[in-house]
């Protein structure tokens, strides 16, 4: 058992703060800044290099290179269901335990896809700007219904069931991909599980619920759009890496998309930290600098909503994050660490 550590925050927020405070064992040294980890991240590490526990956010990205300046790191914490931006083999080379807080998202992430799906289908973002300036122009506004309409389901883990769920209660279609089909949601609500090209085959919108892993890099990519049909949505809330950016521009340039909501981007904490990068454009790769011009492109388009990896942002799932960030940390004081990915 460890009476006490040595803990940095990053990417917190003042309510984040405060909960955190009060909860975390009065032991434990606790530095909170509101910054990602790579921001401002040479000023930052000199006043936590000796830190035992990295907590971080989605919106850091914890390569080897700068995990590797703290000298004393015994656990890295991710407020988060996925850990794609953690270099996971840096930490297991280095018996370095990173715990994630899985499943405080499930209905609030599926919910706000539809929140997307729904502003997409009915163009209501266009008609609310519009009337903002004064303009009504109701032939703009003509959407679809999704009554009746095939959804196509790309994972189907917690957070996708609950998606398929929502999609019945529109009395949609569901057909579903995923390498390990569940056959409750097939006896529950008739979800057809089908392979990838089928899917893209035979749905008239896509929603993504897939992790991001080597696997799924580029799932959704140049020769999958040549399979969809003709003015398909898209929404992803998953992860940017899954859909290639690029292929997805030029799928909507060419109609073969015809709207589509986006709460992640390849690239995209770039657009959070553009000064950052602007003043050290040598960081930057080569590929995430075509990616953010193309992300910079999505935003313009009328037929596209853009938001900045918000699914997840409701109170009750904050609070679940935070819950179980607490308990992970006291787990792993504990000596019983429990939510380990690696």
């Amino acid at each position: 058992m460890i009476k006490a550590a040595k803990i940095v925050f990053f990417d917190v927020k003042d309510h984040e703060k405060h909960y955190l405070q009060e909860n975390m064992p009065a032991e434990c040294e606790c530095v909170f800044i509101e910054d990602s980890l790579q921001t401002n991240f040479d000023k930052n590490i000199a006043k936590v290099k000796n830190f035992d526990i990295l907590s971080v956010f989605t919106s850091s990205r914890v390569p080897a290179e700068l995990l590797e300046k703290f000298e004393n790191l015994k656990l890295v914490t991710t407020r988060s269901t996925g850990f794609s931006h953690i270099d996971i083999d840096y930490c297991k080379t280095k018996d370095i335990p990173v715990v994630n807080v899985p499943r405080y998202g499930d209905c609030t992430v599926a919910e706000f896809a539809f929140g997307l799906l729904l502003n997409v289908a009915r163009n209501i973002n266009i008609a609310y700007e519009n009337l903002q300036k004064g303009v009504i122009n109701t032939q703009k506004y003509i959407g679809i219904d999704l009554f009746g309409k095939t959804i196509g389901i790309i994972g189907t883990g917690a957070i996708g069931s609950n998606a398929i769920r929502i999609a019945k209660g529109f009395n949609m279609d569901v057909l579903a991909f995923d390498p390990c089909p569940k056959k409750e949601l097939e006896e529950k609500y008739g979800v057809r599980y089908v392979t990838p090209d089928e899917l893209y085959a035979k749905s008239d919108i896509i929603s993504i619920h897939a992790p991001s892993t080597k696997e799924n890099f580029h799932m959704v990519n140049e020769e999958a759009f040549t399979k969809m049909k003709k003015g398909i949505i898209i929404i992803n809330t998953a992860r940017g890496e899954i859909m290639d950016t690029e292929a997805l521009y030029r799928a909507i340039l060419n109609g073969t998309v015809s709207g589509a909501g986006l709460d992640v981007l390849e690239c995209e904490e770039i657009l959070a930290n553009e000064d950052q990068y602007i003043a050290k454009i040598d960081c930057l790769r080569q590929d995430c600098l075509a990616k953010t011009l193309i992300n910079h492109k999505l935003m313009t388009l009328p037929n596209i909503i853009v938001t900045p990896h918000v699914a997840f942002d409701t109170k009750e799932a904050i609070q679940r994050i935070l819950e179980t960030t607490v308990c992970n940390i006291n787990g792993y004081l504990s000596g019983d660490i429990v939510n380990r990915v690696n």
